[in-house]
């Protein structure tokens, strides 16, 4: 046991160095988690034996990523896609199939080899995209909605891809007739299963969760690993029963609550995954796979941006927005690696498919994240060759930029609803202020809710939740939070966000006014002298009245 623990303390240190050398190439930690895989792996210098604790904690952190992939995919948001994320994300998906497909089986492959290397050079990695366009301020320019609409429709593709795969699990044993019959009856007792949850027991059994932050995380990766046996024990795959533990939990208020919790251990557990796909990787296979990686790499990085264009240009969008929007789905993502290890542990493919997948995914990632970092300066020299992909009146775009000028924001933030934020609140909003307002006490949250604030549940200090507000086209935020340190963590997570707006800052203590300005607080409130000081002016003005009256009399 000694040993096992002195194992995880150095691939740790290792994960963490290769991780800061990763952010200085700017490149996406995914790629130095592989890399160390190999490295301490037997390919490498044989540094970890516990390849049975690593594999576990790797299957758990894959249970968490789908989780939150589902968990992101709210009902509202589905239905609300959008012709053009639709279009594009369908587009995009049958036409790297049909032609990935090709290319792969030109090559030598099998056809089984071929469709599950097609399919998986479709799905773009949201995590890398939405962290991307989030560095670079652009997740509500209009392609980095666009791009966020077609990156849901792929992976609902990728649940639905890894379904229908899972269930081939005797291959051609099987009748296709009753396979496919067999899949649309676990498909509809899953949708019953799942409306019944969603309606009758989830509201409830979440909102008593919600009492404590703590029991919320707990109870969120209990349903997750929950779902995922389940998912397995039904005859798909735990991959999948895991998303739908995500989704049935997407249209809860408490949703973005619990993404905030969970997107740390996430991003944990999956560094498993990734250290164990490396240490797993067979070298004497990868050699031969060099060249259909450079094919297929080459497909994904040009193949796939091009179509994106031309879809997005043919449904009335300018060059521009159909560039930058196409640069997102030029690689592919973790969920290609976790569809392909799926089909591995199915008895489907080989591991020289893995690969194949493995080394598209590091070329295009590593490139990539370049092509996103440089989006601009790169459409600036070739945007006159782009033309072919804009229309002479791109109608689409222009609708929607008016449609958006348009869209209600709120004025002030505040954060915090206890008994003087929610009065600071309510103040606001009959001054005709539009008003947003955060608070992590289920009891709060519910009373203002049900008067009809507009409030939404979490922390106001966890920068996965902040990520989620519309803090950029907010004027002011105004924090009622009690504790300084609170306050402390606020304003770190708004100056990393370049956040130029005001912020108001409540006081407890006198002597914190010093620390809170220092801090970047435009304002510092301090209820307990406003009060006074309105009781003194209130009072004395009544005292005064009343003198004079007496001396009249």
């Amino acid at each position: 046991m000694h040993q096992i623990f002195t194992e995880f303390s150095v691939l740790l240190i290792i994960s963490a160095f290769a991780g800061m050398l990763s952010l200085w190439l700017k490149q996406p930690v995914l790629i130095a988690y592989i890399i160390v895989g190999i490295l301490v792996g037997p390919a490498g210098f044989g540094l970890v034996s516990a390849h049975d604790q690593v594999d576990l904690l790797a299957q758990v952190g894959v249970v968490v990523l789908l989780f939150v992939v589902g968990l992101k995919l709210d009902l509202q948001h589905v239905r609300h896609i959008g012709p053009v994320a639709l279009a594009t994300g369908l587009g995009q998906l049958t036409f790297t199939i049909i032609f990935g497909f090709i290319l792969t089986y030109a090559m030598g492959k099998s056809v089984m080899d071929a469709i599950y290397v097609a399919v998986a050079l479709t799905f773009s990695s949201t995590i890398i995209i939405v962290k991307l366009l989030t560095d670079k301020r652009e997740i509500d320019a209009l392609h980095g909605r666009i791009a966020i609409g077609f990156l849901i429709v792929q992976d609902l593709a990728v649940v639905i891809a890894m379904m229908v795969m899972s269930s081939l699990r005797y291959g051609d044993e099987s009748d296709l007739l009753q396979l496919l019959v067999s899949i649309a009856l676990r498909l509809i007792g899953i949708s019953i299963v799942m409306f019944v949850l969603m309606r009758y027991l989830i509201p409830t059994l979440v909102a008593r969760m919600a009492r404590s932050q703590e029991l919320l995380l707990i109870f969120a990766i209990a349903w997750g690993t929950g779902f995922a046996a389940m998912g397995e024990w039904a005859g798909f795959s735990k991959e999948a029963g895991a998303f739908l533990a995500g989704f049935s939990l997407a249209s809860s208020v408490y949703r973005d609550a619990i993404n905030a919790r969970l997107t740390g251990i996430r991003d944990f557990l999956i560094l498993f995954f990734f250290i164990d796909l490396g240490s797993k990787l067979d070298f004497s296979t990868l050699g031969s796979e060099t060249w259909p990686a450079v094919v297929l790499s080459i497909f994904v990085l040009i193949g796939n941006p091009l179509i994106v264009m031309a879809i997005m240009g043919y449904m009335g969008y300018r060059k521009r927005t159909g560039f930058l929007a196409g640069l997102t789905v030029a690689q592919i993502s973790e969920f290609s690696i976790v569809f392909v290890a799926m089909g591995i542990s199915l008895g489907h493919i080989g591991v020289d498919v893995l690969g194949l997948t493995t080394l598209v995914g590091i070329v295009t990632i590593a490139l990539s994240t370049y092509m996103i970092l440089y989006s601009h300066p790169i459409y600036n020299h070739i945007s006159s060759w782009l033309s072919i992909f804009e229309r002479n009146n791109p109608y689409r775009e222009l609708n929607k930029e008016n449609l958006h000028a348009k869209d209600s924001l709120p004025d002030v933030l505040v954060i915090g609803l206890g008994r003087y934020g929610s009065t600071l609140a309510r103040g606001l909003q009959k001054a005709g202020l539009e008003v947003m307002a955060i608070d992590f006490d289920p009891e709060n949250f519910r009373k203002q809710h049900r008067s009809g604030m507009n409030v939404r549940f979490g922390d106001g200090t966890e920068t996965e939740f902040i990520d989620t507000l519309p803090i950029q086209k907010t004027q002011w935020i105004v924090s009622t939070l009690p504790d300084v340190g609170a306050n402390q963590a606020l304003m770190h997570a708004l100056k990393e966000r370049r956040y130029s707006g005001s912020v108001a800052i409540v006081a407890r203590e006198e002597g914190d006014q010093k620390l809170l300005k220092k801090l970047g607080a435009t304002t510092v409130l301090y209820p307990m002298n406003d009060a006074v000081e309105y009781a003194i002016a209130s009072l004395s003005q009544e005292i005064a009245m009343k003198k004079k009256g007496d001396i009249d009399e």
